[in-house]
């Protein structure tokens, strides 16, 4: 459910609100029964709510829920953070995520959190991303997903002065192998063309702003050319979507967050989702924040949690396919 203070509650009860969405989902809301019949009677909406019982049935055309708060008074002040919401979007997290990581759920879709009020002595972490990584114990990537960009990134949520000491020749190999087989396992990509942006403006501008284009970047991208791979680069990142240049690969590999999510959300606001790939379970989650500003004004767009919906319905439903693939024979 995310926040119950934010945007979290409302998008998902209006998305429901449309009785087709039923036809693709059978959905379980980790969060609190009450604060979802609060936001269905504040917007007067006729969406059925359920709470899931001990027997776990599930209703195909009701919001099912299974309430995390155990009966604990919480009043909703929507637009405000509070530790209270942040607790309870600690629990919903921590409730689903288990879920998934134990195979009880086919697909993971989170509403924002405000990652200032979820903290606490049990969860430190700066994002969902680090938390699932640590839960499954997997390396995952950060990836934002649209109709015509994926951008992937090499560093997160790292403060800006850390991340060239970040930057290592490992890292990006590992990202870059990541990137390329979830493009083919969950996207159904065979050969998937990626581009590599710079660190440095201009990529360097061949090291009269910086070496680690050359020193660093380059050999990489050389090794996965050698394998077969196609890989590009490194581009310098302000021309390379100023041009329109995304247009010609599958994805793009950034090397910090706001290189690689400015220009995604720029060219792809609201229509957005964040996917952590390499998870062994399916996550996704919309392109956007809690929203304090918006909460309780009906409106906030429903667009980007949809699309969170329905491409973690695509992926889940393209890694058993990549599954089902015979195994190529291996000619010496």
């Amino acid at each position: 459910m995310g926040d119950p203070n934010g945007i979290g509650p409302e998008i998902i009860v209006r998305t429901f609100e449309d009785n087709r969405m039923f036809d693709f989902f059978t959905i379980v809301v980790f969060g609190s029964l009450k604060v979802l019949n609060r936001i269905k009677h504040l917007y007067k909406m006729t969406t059925k709510i359920r709470l899931v019982g001990e027997d776990n049935k599930l209703y195909k055309n009701s919001i099912n829920v299974i309430d995390v708060t155990d009966g604990t008074e919480f009043s909703l002040n929507l637009g405000k953070s509070s530790k209270q919401a942040g607790s309870i979007a600690y629990l919903s997290l921590i409730d689903a995520a288990e879920k998934l990581l134990y195979g009880q759920l086919n697909v993971l879709v989170t509403a924002p959190i405000d990652k200032q009020s979820i903290q606490s002595e049990n969860f430190r972490f700066r994002g969902h991303t680090e938390y699932l990584s640590d839960l499954f114990e997997q390396q995952t990537m950060m990836m934002m997903v649209s109709e015509n960009l994926k951008v992937a990134l090499v560093t997160e949520h790292e403060p800006l002065r850390e991340v060239a000491d970040l930057i290592t020749d490992d890292l990006i190999d590992q990202k870059l192998t990541s990137l390329i087989d979830s493009l083919r396992r969950d996207f159904n990509i065979s050969k998937p063309k990626v581009a590599v942006l710079g660190l440095n403006p201009h990529a360097g501008d061949n090291g009269v702003l910086g070496h680690e284009e050359q020193n660093i970047i380059h050999p990489v991208i050389l090794d996965h050319r050698e394998k077969g791979n196609l890989v590009f680069g490194t581009f310098p990142a302000d021309s390379f979507f100023g041009k329109g240049h995304y247009h010609d690969y599958d994805a793009v590999l950034a090397m910090y967050h706001d290189q690689g999510l400015i220009p995604f959300k720029t060219i792809a606001f609201g229509e957005g989702v964040n996917f952590t790939s390499g998870l062994k379970g399916v996550r996704t989650s919309p392109d956007h924040g809690t929203a304090y500003d918006i909460a309780g004004k009906k409106l906030a767009s429903l667009s980007s949690f949809r699309a969170s919906l329905f491409t973690a319905r695509d992926i889940y439903s393209n890694r058993k396919v990549y599954q089902s693939k015979p195994i190529s024979p291996v000619y010496e």
